[in-house]
């Protein structure tokens, strides 16, 4: 390029001068300080394209440390703005790339934390059994243990599996009017035995309306809810679950006599394999997170409280029939 310039500088000087000298020396000046001004510019062009060039290298190094935009016109600016927005955009990709690593890695540690409790009791327990001189009872008090260990495994490695399912949006709701009534006794029948041994009281009220909604994985959340409740009141304690409609969406709030949430606690209530202070021994710490992954997968909200009355309150909602989403 700068050779080319150079011939057609020279050959324009050249012609001026043969016909008319002093013309040719004003062409030649002319040309100089034009090839001067081309040499500055080219030289400034090349130093932002090597700026650009090592930006580029540390970023491909992984230094997404921003520099601003340039302000300037021309090609070459809209080039580095054009990178800028591009580093911008890698960086929040590695931010949230390590923070899903990070994620994963305590997840992980969580469940081999969740697993190596059950099958260390499983261990020991298979061990005693063994013992030929075991008396009957004890036997039976083993095997009933080791069976209650084996049924915890198999409901978090359940759970764990449906977790992953919403996780990577796999599962497929069905969305259809169910009625309230219908929903909550669903979802409560599988806690009836427990809360009648605790001598809970479990009282349901319900309108006759309906809440659209996949029925079964519904009904599975309102129980992780319920169950929460359940664990955490006292025997001879009451349970309410309390439900009703209104022109934007149906509302389901259960609620129980306990101790209430502990309010370090209520911001993380919801967080996976997160355990209150005031957690009942052996909770894994994921059915609410499964119950709000649920709602929320559906269009809907599930909150949580301290009643006013005292106990905790938790609010799951969903849009009503023929609400628009």
């Amino acid at each position: 390029m700068l050779y080319a310039v150079l011939f057609v500088m020279l050959a324009g000087t050249v012609l001026a001068y043969g016909v008319f000298p002093p013309a040719g020396a004003i062409t030649g000046t002319a040309c100089l300080l034009l090839c001067a001004v081309f040499l500055l510019f080219t030289r400034r062009r090349y130093l932002q394209l090597a700026d650009l060039s090592r930006y580029l290298k540390r970023v491909n190094s992984g230094d997404y440390s921003l520099e601003l935009p340039d302000s300037d016109e021309g090609e070459l600016s809209i080039l580095k703005n054009e990178i800028y927005k591009v580093t911008m955009s890698l960086r929040e990709q590695n931010e949230r790339l390590k923070k899903e690593k990070r994620q994963l890695a305590d997840a992980l540690s969580d469940i081999s934390h969740q697993y190596k409790t059950p099958l260390t009791s499983i261990s020991v327990m298979a061990d005693l059994l063994l013992d030929r001189k075991l008396d009957e009872a004890r036997r039976a008090h083993f095997t009933g243990q080791l069976r209650a260990q084996l049924e915890r495994l198999t409901w978090l490695t359940e759970a764990l599996l449906k977790l992953s399912r919403l996780d990577a949006n796999a599962v497929s709701f069905r969305r259809q009017p169910v009625p309230l009534r219908e929903l909550i006794q669903k979802a409560c029948e599988p806690l009836l035995i427990p809360i009648e041994l605790k001598d809970q009281t479990l009282s349901i009220e319900a309108s006759d309306d309906s809440v659209s909604c996949d029925r079964s994985w519904t009904a599975e959340a309102l129980s992780n809810i319920v169950k929460n409740c359940m664990e955490h009141t006292p025997a001879g304690g009451r349970i309410r679950v309390i439900a009703s409609t209104n022109a934007l969406f149906a509302e389901i709030r259960v609620q129980d006599s306990g101790a209430g949430i502990d309010r370090a606690d209520l911001p993380y209530i919801f967080d996976r394999f997160y355990k209150g202070r005031n957690a009942a021994p052996g909770s894994v710490g994921i059915g609410l997170a499964m119950a709000r992954a649920i709602s929320e997968a559906q269009g809907g909200s599930l909150e949580a409280r301290n009643a006013l009355a005292g106990g905790a309150e938790f609010a799951l909602r969903f849009p009503t029939v023929g609400t628009p989403r």
